[in-house]
């Protein structure tokens, strides 16, 4: 069985830490970007002003996630991640947008900056970005949600790599058309993280098969186990990041009830073991019993 709470509790951790930092420089940088006059720099305030947002909502999602199932919500609140997960790339999507606007604003009205005030600030956060990164990105190959946020704190790491490069040439050489530059390309890396994750959550609301697993390879995997003569009406889907669920209708041989229970036990480990399967309901069937005596189960079309 996956333990997804104990990989809530995991992932909190690092994303408590992250929002923390983000917190601390975004305040820094709304007091840098006001002192050397940086548009840029305020504009990466505002991009880790949605981070803590996003991160804030990614570890809200996380808590109520561990809330058990009721009567009337028998999976749980397991999909409340996912939906954080779409919040986040819809979130995710607006930035880049603005970016572009405030990018196209800057070709016709190139400010004047401090520039060492704003690479000094830039240098701290790209500092407190990679640590993010670097707490977040385990967690991100597991679950959806830490991916978005990992996107989110990518974006802003993006963003100080562009301010301090912008800062960099705009001292050396005065151009101060790299800015705009810069943060359009910033923008695109951002948009394309973004489409990601609301693709993916959205497969999920979809009730999608996971992209990792094939109808074909299942359904050829259990007619291997000894007695399945068949599986049919299959349906995969992913319940949130990592809990993958099976309905089906599994035709056997005609066979005691207890040795029916064994080959939907064997069914049921084929399926964990080989596509980490772990939540199944099979419908068992077979067909007509030769010797004419009534059939409690189920018989096939």
């Amino acid at each position: 069985m996956h333990n997804h709470s104990h990989d809530n509790h995991a992932h909190g951790r690092p994303l408590k830490i992250t929002l923390g930092l983000v917190l601390v420089i975004m305040v820094a940088e709304i007091v840098g970007g006001i002192l050397s006059n940086s548009l840029a720099l305020l504009s990466d305030a505002g991009h880790m002003l949605t981070d803590a947002l996003a991160l804030g909502l990614s570890l809200f999602a996380m808590n109520l996630a561990r809330r058990p199932a009721t009567s009337t919500r028998t999976f749980g609140y397991h999909r409340a991640e996912i939906m954080a997960a779409l919040a986040n790339g819809a979130v995710l999507v607006l930035v880049s947008a603005f970016i572009f606007y405030e990018a196209a604003q800057r070709f016709s009205a190139l400010p004047t900056v401090k520039t060492p005030l704003m690479m000094a600030i830039a240098s701290v956060g790209l500092a407190a970005n990679v640590a993010g990164l670097l707490l977040l990105r385990r967690g991100s190959r597991q679950s959806i949600n830490v991916r978005a946020a990992f996107w989110h704190v990518a974006g802003d790491t993006l963003s100080s790599v562009g301010v301090i490069i912008g800062g960099v040439l705009i001292y050396f050489t005065g151009w101060y058309i790299v800015d705009p530059i810069l943060a359009i390309i910033i923008g695109v890396v951002i948009l394309w993280g973004a489409v990601r994750i609301v693709r993916e959550s959205s497969d999920i609301l979809l009730e999608s098969v996971p992209p990792h697993i094939k109808i074909e390879d299942v359904s050829a995997a259990v007619k291997k186990v000894e007695g399945v003569a068949d599986l049919h009406d299959v349906h995969i889907w992913t319940i949130t990041s990592g809990i993958y669920a099976l309905s089906a209708h599994l035709s056997i041989a005609d066979q005691t009830v207890s040795q029916s229970c064994d080959v939907v036990t064997k069914v049921n480990a084929v399926l964990a073991e080989n596509f980490d399967i772990t939540h199944t309901t099979l419908q068992l069937e077979c067909e007509s019993c030769p010797t004419g005596l009534v059939c409690k189960l189920p018989q096939s079309q």
